[in-house]
């Protein structure tokens, strides 16, 4: 698809296709946006499980017909076991494993809290029918599922829990095209449909998954299920040129992606694509990521909010001039990994929603749970085994999370989700696809179709360089390295610049989605 999709009623888009349709279909039979995103996000648990699931955090902008922005905070916190005793002998948390299985799943939450606030009237059956039908009958697994799991079968056949008899055939790691079925998860699904959301904390379903958790040697327990639930902060948000831009708060990497698109706002680039649209993002990416990493993860544990960055103009004026138009800042700073499912809807009435969630790496810890088929993630590991200072473990504490959902509202009325997977790389896409639509009058889809850099890391790379896409101009490239850019070229349309989306609703009322040729995604509209 080389351009953008448009209509009047609903449009929903995310990295699968069957998600999008689930999510489409739901807005046909009369649902919101917001239920239309539950959908997708059920959906998604069933066809891309490697990168996300009921077992992993997400987080919501949602943008009212009223024009009222809020946000939903769906991290789940470290356990009330997960203290530095229990990882006595270690240097950090390993990245797989029980060990790594030590903060509560806050997905469910998120639906739950969501919903609580909207005006559908769809129940529960419906929103999650489909997500059910596909986990029990089965699936057609894609070529980068099945690339996954080949690259990771060692690491991951070696868990206890379910992993071997879900998602691999006779032992070997599924393949394109293999059927996979989970019906343990779709019955997982079913009940959650039956009994509600809040089963998975503090029900029937919530004694299953611990009992699950503490046979398998996860921290996590009853009591921290039941002590959690979804939270609304204030979303983050910044004026920039024609546009107010949102995100979510912290613990999440909101806080630089608004920075990224403030600062290049500020060098009065002219003219995209070239070196200094490149340049300058890649630079001002840098300079956010320092005050993230200075300052970002539980805001209950942060010294200054991060509202606070944004609002003070001295302080971003001397980021900005921090800036070198011509000379690349020495680099890498500390990068972090992750792997993610963006997804959004819009709807005829007038509310776009910005979605994200993630069970952090592939499969997240490893432990498929047998009795509820739900894979349980491992953002818990990239907390530091320290007794304080930056992501320190402390029950109680939410991680870090590189997790952030975008919206902006134009000037002439506009409203735009947008977001992607990539860890370091999703704040750097956000960037390329914002400053593409807004500011170069580059259309939707071709805003993310064109080839995209990633500074750092990002989900299954570990390497800290500038990464191009080598459809980028080789006069633009050899500026880059000119400049002093640490540049490594890669393929012509990498899922290392991850799976992006997005959504426009357009004054008019005309509805426009666009999805990531990188990614198995697919437009709804309707």
């Amino acid at each position: 698809m080389m351009h953008s999709l448009r209509s009047y009623k609903g449009v929903t888009t995310a990295p699968h296709h069957l998600a999008s349709r689930a999510g489409l279909d739901v807005l046909k039979d009369g649902g919101t946006a917001v239920e239309a995103c539950v959908a997708m996000a059920a959906a998604l648990a069933a066809v891309y499980p490697h990168m996300t699931g009921i077992g992993g955090d997400g987080f919501w902008l949602i943008h009212e017909p009223d024009g009222r922005v809020h946000a939903i905070d769906a991290c789940g916190a470290a356990a009330e076991r997960a203290d530095l005793e229990l990882y006595e002998g270690l240097s950090d948390i390993p990245w797989r494993g029980p060990l790594a299985a030590n903060t509560v799943a806050g997905t469910v939450s998120g639906w739950a809290r969501a919903l609580a606030g909207d005006t559908g009237k769809l129940g529960l059956g419906r929103l999650l029918r489909d997500a059910i039908e596909m986990a029990g009958d089965g699936v057609a697994v894609t070529r980068g599922a099945a690339e996954i799991a080949t690259a990771k079968h060692a690491e991951l056949t070696a868990q206890p829990g379910d992993y071997r008899a879900v998602f691999t055939a006779d032992g070997r790691p599924l393949a394109e095209n293999d059927r996979l079925r989970q019906p343990a998860l779709a019955a997982t699904l079913r009940a959650l449909a039956d009994n509600g959301l809040r089963d998975f904390y503090d029900g029937k379903l919530a004694r299953a998954i611990a009992s699950d958790l503490a046979t398998l040697g996860s921290p996590v327990a009853a009591r921290d299920l039941a002590a959690h639930d979804a939270t609304e902060p204030a979303p983050l948000s910044i004026s920039v040129r024609n546009a107010r831009l949102f995100n979510t708060a912290p613990p999440t990497q909101g806080l630089a992606s608004l920075l990224i698109l403030a600062l290049f706002d500020e060098l009065r680039v002219s003219q995209g694509e070239g070196f200094a649209h490149l340049h300058g993002l890649i630079e001002a990416t840098k300079q956010a990521f320092l005050v993230r990493d200075r300052h970002v993860g539980d805001p209950a544990y942060m010294a200054v909010k991060a509202q606070e960055i944004l609002d003070d103009r001295s302080m971003l004026a001397d980021m900005v001039g921090r800036i070198d138009p011509d000379r690349a800042l020495a680099w890498p700073h500390r990068s972090a990994l992750g792997d993610t499912t963006w997804f959004g809807a819009a709807d005829a009435r007038g509310q776009v929603v910005s979605c994200i969630q993630s069970t952090y790496f592939e499969f997240g810890s490893g432990l498929v749970l047998p009795e509820t088929g739900i894979v349980w993630q491992n953002r818990g590991a990239s907390f530091r085994l320290a007794p304080d200072g930056w992501n320190a473990l402390k029950p109680g504490r939410k991680p870090f999370h590189t997790l952030n959902p975008a919206l902006a509202i134009f000037d002439d009325g506009r409203a735009m989700a947008y977001g992607t997977m990539g860890g370091e790389g999703q704040p750097q896409t956000q960037a390329a696809i914002f400053s593409r639509y807004a500011w170069f009058d580059v259309p939707l889809q071709d805003a993310i179709s064109r080839p995209r850099w990633l500074l750092g890391r990002t989900w299954g790379e570990t390497s800290t360089t500038l990464k191009l896409e080598d459809r980028i101009d080789p006069e633009t490239v050899a500026a880059l390295k000119a400049a002093g850019h640490d540049v490594e070229m890669l393929g012509p349309m990498t899922s290392v610049m991850g799976h992006a989306g997005a959504v426009v609703r357009h004054p008019t009322g005309m509805l426009e989605g666009a999805t990531d040729p990188r990614s198995d995604g697919a437009v709804g509209t309707w």
